[in-house]
């Protein structure tokens, strides 16, 4: 009999009718780049562990299959996960999650600690670049890791992690994350130098440090972390999606609403915010939320992404359909992933005036410097969009796919929507409620 995986969306898709202006409430969901890496945390202790406010999407489920496939139980209620790594008894991930997303490389510090070795397989997740992993297995090495790579599979062995100085050429995230779960349980004290502090990563720390470990940031994007015996159970809630509040708040300002994002907290989204009172999009921040709502006409700005607390590379895109919309040209300047444009050429199919460069058409230091790599685009706007056919290559491209269907005139199918609902918990029905014209097909 032939099976059907799970999250498997071939065939479904979206069917936006353009032209309704998103008015209402909804309530941002847990933060996916946070759940996702608090539930790999959890393998760090035999004791169970409960995270609070796991967001209902592909990437959790993906990552909560994974667990399970390890011998890890995970009792779920809602939206609250018990998850219990006692029974954990392998230390191999199966092949069959090396493209479903790149969590499988954070289980090396976790598995490490219970058997001394690490079997990984090669990286997936969405096509934004090659994204490599050398800066996070440099830092392992310097733990005491040996590392290997043959048959599609990385090997890592350390009897004992040991601490250590690392500096990051690179504040990578993920680099950053995996060698923090590493170090927790190291002898002696690790610090890990021009670091991600990313609201997410603060948050992981949170649950290690209510976990018993010892974790400080200091000045300068420095992490202080004094291993520890053992680490033992939490409660911990993750923090509310940073993402998804920009993206809806973009929402309500391109297609002429009004939108309440509830739990939305100013502090993770201050660049954000500044950039779109630049553009004139009018917000009012409240105890409980920030209430976003639109103008008669929007202006052009000069828009660099850059590591926390610089314009986050995952609000680029929403915010790349937002200047289409702007009164002349705009420039942004991708600093962080080399080739994540790649999705405009369907928005010029409908309509978009957008141009790619290779030089950096910014300020900022870039590491694509000279490097034929696409990474800066200029925006011409105001630009009328008409209705298309487009399928969706990663999971932010796919939201600024979705505004542009929701402004353009006429009816969109759009395809490949797994990578809409990887991040997005309950998208269709968000945005239905907000009332927009959207269904799925089968």
């Amino acid at each position: 009999m032939k099976t059907t995986p799970k999250n498997n969306s071939q065939g479904r898709s979206y069917i936006v009718r353009g032209g309704n202006p998103l008015n209402g409430e909804i309530s941002v969901s847990g933060a996916k780049n946070a759940a996702t890496k608090q539930m790999v945390a959890c393998l760090l202790t035999s004791d169970p562990v409960t995270l609070k406010n796991i967001p209902q999407i592909g990437d959790v489920e993906a990552t909560a299959e994974l667990l399970e496939g390890l011998g890890v139980k995970i009792e779920k209620n809602d939206q609250d996960y018990t998850i219990s790594a006692a029974s954990l008894n392998t230390s191999k991930v199966s092949a069959a999650f090396s493209r479903k997303n790149r969590i499988p490389i954070l289980l090396i510090g976790p598995l490490l600690h219970r058997f001394g070795e690490a079997r990984i397989p090669m990286l997936g997740g969405c096509k934004i670049g090659p994204r490599p992993i050398d800066i996070h297995m440099q830092g392992l090495e310097k733990m005491g890791a040996e590392v290997t790579c043959e048959d599609g599979y990385y090997t890592i062995r350390a009897k004992e992690l040991k601490a250590t100085m690392i500096e990051l050429r690179f504040p990578s995230v993920g680099a950053t994350e995996n060698l923090m779960l590493a170090a927790v349980l190291a002898k002696g004290t690790t610090t890990i130098a021009n670091a991600a502090i990313e609201p997410e990563i603060m948050d992981t720390a949170k649950l290690l440090q209510a976990m018993g470990a010892i974790i400080n940031l200091e000045a300068n994007r420095t992490w202080v972390i004094e291993g520890v015996e053992k680490l033992n159970g939490a409660v911990h809630e993750v923090i509310p999606d940073r993402i998804e509040a920009a993206s809806f708040g973009i929402a309500a300002a391109l297609t002429g609403g009004s939108v309440f994002i509830r739990n939305a907290r100013q502090n993770d989204l201050l660049s954000f915010l500044n950039a779109i009172r630049k553009v004139g999009v009018p917000f009012t921040i409240q105890s409980d939320g920030i209430l976003f709502g639109s103008a008669e006409s929007y202006k052009p700005v000069v828009i660099e992404t850059d590591v926390h607390p610089g314009f986050m590379t995952d609000w680029q895109q929403p915010f790349v359909m937002l200047l289409t919309q702007a009164n002349g040209v705009s420039i942004v300047h991708e600093t962080i992933f080399e080739d994540r444009f790649g999705y405009t050429e369907s928005l010029k199919q409908m309509g978009a005036h957008i141009q790619l460069h290779s030089d950096c058409l910014g300020s900022k230091e870039c590491r694509y410097k000279h490097q034929n790599y696409m990474h800066s685009c200029i925006v011409s706007g105001p630009t009328p969009l008409k209705a298309a056919d487009i399928c969706i290559p990663d999971l932010r491209a796919g939201f600024s796919y979705l505004l542009a269907a929701l402004m353009a005139d006429g009816e969109s199918h759009i395809t490949g929507i797994d990578h809409i609902e990887r991040g997005y918990e309950k998208i269709l029905d968000k945005m239905k409620s907000l009332g927009a014209d959207i269904e799925v097909t089968e």
